[in-house]
Order: structure tokens, then sequence, then C-alpha cells
């Protein structure tokens, strides 16, 4: 996936994980809420966030999809939150992301180091 990651493709297995101010944001986003909604079209499995203007739907994505890449969050559509979906549309699937465990540590250090 193209704009993901510097230097080694910025997994983080070499030891070294370079993230967006976007993914730190959202990762910091899911330390306050554990479940945030996803939408998806039924016919496109690119994750879309619709819950706020920080960042436009486009970035939005690329940022679901790094930190889903790095094993950051979880997105599930098969497990949908209850409520409405800002600015979803009846073609949208719902579905969530979470932190996974890896994720946490992740916002741990963040948190920790201060960045």
């Amino acid at each position: 996936m193209s704009g993901c990651g510097n230097c080694c493709g910025s997994c983080g297995s070499c030891g070294e994980m370079i993230l967006s101010p976007g993914e730190v944001d959202m990762l910091r986003k899911l330390g306050q809420i554990p479940f945030l909604p996803a939408v998806r079209r039924r016919d496109d499995p690119t994750p879309y966030y619709l819950e706020d203007d920080d960042y436009s739907v486009e970035e939005y994505s690329l940022i679901l999809q790094c930190l889903e890449k790095r094993q950051l969050i979880s997105l599930d559509f098969g497990k949908p939150l209850s409520g409405t979906y800002r600015n979803a549309e009846a073609h949208h699937l719902r579905g969530s992301f979470a932190l996974t465990a890896r994720g946490q540590q992740v916002l741990e250090l963040i948190e920790i180091h201060g960045i």
C-alpha cells in the first residue's frame, strides 16, 4: 500500500515504526473511545471513517488502512455499533474498529514519550 510508511515500510517489524500525525490522532481517539464506527461500500472493501472533519474522507480511509496493515487496529464489518452512523448512506455497510493489543502498546508508548 503506497503512502503508508517510510524507511523499510514502517511496519514495525524492524523495531521502528513511523506514524503520521493522522495515525497518532486516530490511536488517541481509540484511547478515549474503545470502538469507533467505520463504513464501506458493498462493492468495495475500502474502509471509511465519517464521524468528524479533522481529515478528509480519503485521508481517514488511508489512516485506517495503514493502521490495520500495521496490526494496530482491527476492522470488523460483522459487528456494527448500535445507533446512527454520521453521514452514512443506505448503501454503506456498517462496522467498527478498535485497538489491537499491539495498538494499545503503541498508544502507551506515544503517551509515555509525549509524542
